[in-house]
C-alpha cells in the first residue's frame, strides 16, 4: 500500500511539474498573442475612425457643392470673356442665369473695383442690388426661400469702366438640385449706345453724378426693351462715347467688336450672338463736342476745325454700313434721343436721316424720341418712357 501510495505522489509531482514547465515555455507567446490582439483592437478602432471621417466629409460634400463658372447648367448672357478659373462680367446688361431646386444659393466672386452692382433676380423679380469685394470670396446671392424650383439671375447694372467682376462659381447646400437651362428666347435684340443706353445717373434724383451706386442698366430702355419682346439682350455701350468724337479717346468705330473693351485687341466673335434688331442710339456726346475746340479730343480727332455736315453725315453712314456688314440680315433702327440732340431746331435728325436715305436699305429704319427737356440723363421715368416709345415703334415697323 505504502508503495503504490508513493507512487501516485511521484505522478501527480510529475503532471504539476509538466504543466508548469508548459505555461513557463508558452507564457510567452501567450503574451505576444495578447498584444497582437490588444494592436488588433487599436487598429480596428482606427479604421472605425477613419470611416467615420469619410462618411462624415462624404456628407459635408453633398451638402455643399460647388459649381463651376463653365458648368452647363449655368447661362450667359452678354459680350463674356473666359480666363482659366472664372468668366469675366465686363459690359452692362451682362448677366448670369442658373435654374435650380432648392432654398438658396452663394457664389464666389472677385471685383476689380467696388464700383460695380448687380441686381439680384429671383423668379423674374429683382429682391435685391449687390457689389463684390477686391478679395475673392464666397457670398449668399439668396437664402430662406421655400423649398421648390427657382431661378436666379445676376444682371450687371454698371458698365465697363467701374471695372470687371471675376465669377468664379456657384455653391448649392443641402438637397439643393440643378435644373436643365432653360431654352433662350428666339428673339435677340443688341444696343450700341453712349450713357443713356448704359443707365447713367437713373437713380440719382438729385443730380447726376458718375457713381456705379446710381446707375442701372436694368432700368434703362435698352433692358425694358429687350424683356418686354422676351429676346436676348446685348448693350454694347459706354458713357459718354460717339461716333466721331468722345470725351476720352476711344470712339464707338473702335470699340465695337471688342470683347474686352479696354483691351484694343481683343476682338468678340460676332457668330455667337447674331441678332435680330439692332438700335443704334449714338451722337448725343458728338453733338456736343464738336462745339468745344478747347477740348482734347476735339483736337486729337479734328484739329482746328469742327466737322462739317458732309464729315458727320459720312460718320454715320461708315458706322451703320460697318453694322450692316456685320449683321447682314438684321433689322437696323438708327434712333436719336431723348437729350437734347432731338429739340426743336436740331440739326442731328437731319443728319442721320440724310444718312440713312444715302444708304438705301429698306431694313434700316429711323426713330427720333422726343426731347425730355428736363436737365442731365433720363431718370427712371424718363427710361420708361424711351422704351414705350421705341416698344411702339418696333411694334409699327418691324416683323420679327
Amino acid at each position: 500500500m505504502t508503495t503504490i501510495s508513493c507512487g501516485g505522489g511521484r505522478f501527480f509531482l510529475i503532471i504539476i511539474l509538466r504543466v508548469t514547465i508548459t505555461v513557463i515555455l508558452l507564457l510567452p507567446g501567450l503574451i505576444i498573442l495578447a498584444a497582437a490582439f490588444s494592436k488588433i483592437n487599436i487598429m480596428f478602432k482606427k479604421i472605425f475612425y477613419l470611416l467615420s471621417l469619410f462618411f462624415f466629409w462624404s456628407h459635408i460634400s453633398f451638402s455643399q457643392r460647388f459649381i463651376s463658372f463653365h458648368d452647363r447648367h449655368i447661362s450667359y448672357e452678354g459680350r463674356i470673356a473666359y480666363d482659366d478659373d472664372a468668366a469675366e462680367l465686363i459690359w452692362p446688361g451682362t448677366s448670369v442665369t442658373l435654374h435650380f431646386k432648392g432654398t438658396g444659393l452663394s457664389g464666389t466672386f472677385k471685383d476689380q473695383d467696388t464700383s460695380n452692382y448687380y441686381n439680384i433676380i429671383v423668379d423674374n423679380k429683382v429682391i435685391d442690388s449687390i457689389q463684390f469685394d477686391t478679395l475673392k470670396k464666397m457670398v449668399t446671392l439668396v437664402s430662406g426661400l421655400p423649398y421648390g424650383k427657382h431661378t436666379l439671375q445676376l444682371f450687371k447694372r454698371t458698365e465697363w469702366d467701374k471695372g470687371k467682376t471675376w465669377f468664379y462659381g456657384f455653391e448649392t447646400k443641402g438637397k439643393t438640385k440643378l435644373l436643365k437651362t432653360g431654352k433662350l428666347p428666339e428673339r435677340k435684340i443688341e444696343f450700341f449706345g453712349n450713357s443713356i443706353s448704359c443707365g447713367y445717373a437713373i437713380n440719382d434724383t438729385k443730380g447726376d453724378l458718375a457713381l456705379g451706386f446710381y446707375e442701372n442698366n436694368y432700368n434703362a430702355y435698352p433692358a425694358i426693351t429687350a424683356r418686354h419682346f422676351n429676346a436676348q439682350y446685348h448693350c454694347t455701350a459706354k458713357s459718354g462715347i460717339g461716333i466721331m468724337v468722345s470725351w476720352f479717346p476711344l470712339i464707338m468705330p473702335e470699340m465695337y467688336n471688342r470683347l474686352d473693351p479696354t483691351d484694343s485687341a481683343s476682338r468678340w466673335d460676332f457668330s455667337k450672338f447674331i441678332p435680330d434688331v439692332v438700335v443704334i442710339n449714338l451722337f448725343q456726346n458728338d453733338s456736343w463736342i464738336i462745339n468745344m475746340p478747347n477740348n482734347e479730343q476735339f483736337k486729337n480727332r479734328f484739329g482746328t476745325k469742327p466737322p462739317g455736315e458732309t464729315q458727320i453725315v459720312n460718320a454715320y453712314k461708315t458706322f451703320v454700313e460697318t453694322i450692316r456688314s456685320t449683321y447682314p440680315n438684321a433689322q437696323i433702327i438708327c434712333m436719336l434721343g431723348s437729350m437734347d440732340i432731338t429739340k426743336e431746331g436740331s440739326p442731328w435728325p437731319g443728319y442721320v436721316e440724310k444718312a440713312v436715305s444715302e444708304i438705301n436699305d429698306p431694313k434700316i429704319f429711323t426713330y427720333f424720341a422726343p426731347y425730355k427737356e428736363t436737365p442731365g440723363h433720363p431718370k427712371v421715368k424718363e427710361q420708361k418712357e424711351l422704351a414705350e416709345g421705341l416698344i411702339h415703334f418696333i411694334d409699327s415697323h418691324i416683323k420679327w
